[in-house]
């Protein structure tokens, strides 16, 4: 199956895979994905306790697991660039009890960024070892731990 606007469109599985249409940015669609994720995270942060956020967190790895599975499986490509819902969790893992300012969310989003580019060990392995929808989520959800806990330890050292 080829990837092309109107199919993501109209398949919703396909659509939120492609987080909401930013996967099919022409260039880096991961950070696109990620841009789409900010405004989401705002929503959800604002608007929940920390032990909901979580919740929300891993209701949408394991929703991710069928959505990135099943859009990989449609287009006869494990990880298509184009498969962001990964993306948004990853970022959202960021971001775990971090003040939702401007200047944070920009780090939090360097950061995580950053660790699902380079994939340190063992992120760059497991991207490559495990296959479906798990192994779609798995490589953003550590990218998002590591880039979580350097929030972590920043946030504590600058006293926010």
């Amino acid at each position: 199956m080829t990837v092309t606007p109107p199919s993501i469109f109209k398949n919703p599985v396909h659509f939120l895979a492609f987080g909401f249409g930013a996967g099919l940015s022409p260039k880096a669609p991961g950070t696109m994905g990620t841009l789409v994720a900010v405004p989401l995270y705002l929503v959800l942060i604002l608007g929940l306790n920390v032990y909901a956020y979580l919740g929300v967190i891993i209701a949408a790895f394991i929703l991710g697991i069928y959505l990135c599975g099943r859009t990989a499986s449609d287009l006869g490509v494990h990880d298509h660039g184009g498969i962001v819902w990964d993306e948004f969790v990853g970022f959202w893992i960021t971001m775990i009890m971090v003040p939702p300012t401007w200047y944070w969310i920009f780090v939090g989003f360097v950061l995580f960024r950053l660790f699902d580019i380079l994939k340190p060990f063992p992120i760059g392995l497991l991207d490559k070892k495990v296959q479906g929808g798990f192994g779609i989520m798995l490589d953003d959800v550590i990218a998002g731990l590591y880039a979580g806990v350097l929030m972590q330890i920043a946030v504590y050292l600058t006293g926010f």
